[in-house]
């Protein structure tokens, strides 16, 4: 009927949009479902937050158009948390550039640099904007596994030459979404020597630094020495601040990569609603203690749903960061795949989960788990998968 883009067909299908069509029909069945899939906070927003914004969106001058760069309010406060938190200095003029939410800026950002024939050294399994910007902007994904016989790092020394050649991006994300893996400081040294070798700006996605557990606290790749010379990172207030439909978010490192994807974002869209962005800033300057707060719910439900997966013989790591578990599927009665396997428990157990394969083909053989529920609803899905498996 409609004659549609190439870059359109070659666009995996996004797999959440499947499974809430799934959630959708069950609960429209009155199925009581527990959904154990999307990485959705369900605590609310810090009232005093929520309260900033009541007070700014009263201020009629926040109702216009905002400018393109971001208020200089907000971009101060981004750098007065990355100096505290991390010990790295922005300049809020130059290296930093607020977003509407972090994924509109992974997803733009490949338009900047990609021509046709041009590659991204994407992770696999992976959040999937890196290949969807990467496939919209022209350019072509090389896939670099993360096998967990090397702690879902990918291995640099893998990728062929002829690859190497034509790359112009490669995408890292510490803590990492689906996997929960971590990442250290020798590791990201290693990155950037790669990097500078190579000629390939690095995309450092942090969304998940500020969820971490026993005492561990994620870095910053911006902290490794040269790399503020290759790398742009990007953060978001979505799940430190439980921010998720709020969409704010910002992109900081090299001035010259923020100056381009600023470029870009100025022929797309006119900048986060002002009142947010003060919300924003006032979440960054005011006290951080609703995250340990936050992180200390989080931990109680990893310690009930690792705990209660081993109870039933399943094989679990638990992470030290993110609010996901990262399992493979366990030995049934014939071989399953995750796609497969996700739909059993859905129809037995009225349970959503997150297949493997939807993050990639490296992520088949694993499901992955969020912790956005209650503690008491954890504990009845580890009943109810005791009666399944």
């Amino acid at each position: 009927m409609f004659k549609i883009s190439d870059r359109i067909k070659k666009l995996p299908p996004y797999l959440f949009v499947e499974i809430d069509k799934a959630k959708r029909k069950a609960r429209h069945e009155g199925r009581d479902i527990i959904d154990l899939g999307i990485g959705d906070p369900d605590q609310p927003t810090p009232a005093y937050i929520i309260e900033r914004l009541y007070q700014a969106s009263k201020d009629h001058s926040t109702h216009r158009y905002s400018l393109d760069q971001g208020l200089m309010e907000l971009r101060q406060a981004i750098a007065h948390w990355y100096r505290v938190r991390f010990r790295v200095e922005l300049d809020p003029d130059t290296e930093i550039l607020p977003l509407i939410g972090s994924k509109e800026g992974i997803a733009h950002f490949p338009l900047a640099f990609l021509n046709e024939g041009d590659y991204s050294l994407i992770p696999d399994p992976c959040y999937p904007p890196y290949k969807g910007g990467t496939i919209i902007a022209g350019g072509n994904p090389y896939l670099m596994p993360l096998y967990e016989s090397n702690a879902f790092l990918p291995d640099l020394s893998k990728i062929p030459l002829n690859i190497l050649k034509k790359s112009k991006l490669a995408y890292f994300n510490y803590p990492n979404n689906p996997t929960a893996q971590t990442a250290d400081k020798d590791f990201y040294q290693d990155v950037v020597k790669f990097a500078t070798k190579n000629k390939i700006i690095v995309v450092s996605d942090l969304a998940y630094s500020e969820i971490a557990y026993d005492g561990y606290r994620p870095v910053s790749f911006l902290e490794t020495q040269g790399a503020k010379d290759i790398a742009i990172e990007f953060h978001s207030l979505s799940k430190t601040y439980n921010m998720t439909g709020w969409r704010v978010g910002w992109a900081c490192g090299n001035a010259e990569l923020v100056s381009l994807l600023a470029k870009v974002k100025s022929n797309i869209d006119s900048g986060i609603f002002s009142a947010i962005q003060l919300a924003a800033a006032y979440a960054l300057n005011g006290s951080q203690e609703q995250i340990r707060n936050m992180c200390n719910i989080y931990q109680e439900r990893r310690d009930t749903l690792v705990q209660g997966l081993r109870s039933l013989g399943w094989q679990v790591t638990s992470p030290k960061a993110t609010f996901y578990v990262w399992l493979k599927i366990p030995k049934l009665n014939k071989a399953i795949d995750s796609l497969k396997f996700s739909a059993l428990l859905l129809e037995k157990a009225d349970l959503v989960v997150t297949p493997g394969i939807g993050f990639g083909k490296y992520g088949e053989g694993y499901i992955r788990i969020a912790l956005t529920v209650s503690t008491e609803k954890i504990k009845e899905a580890i009943i109810r998968l005791k009666k399944i498996i």
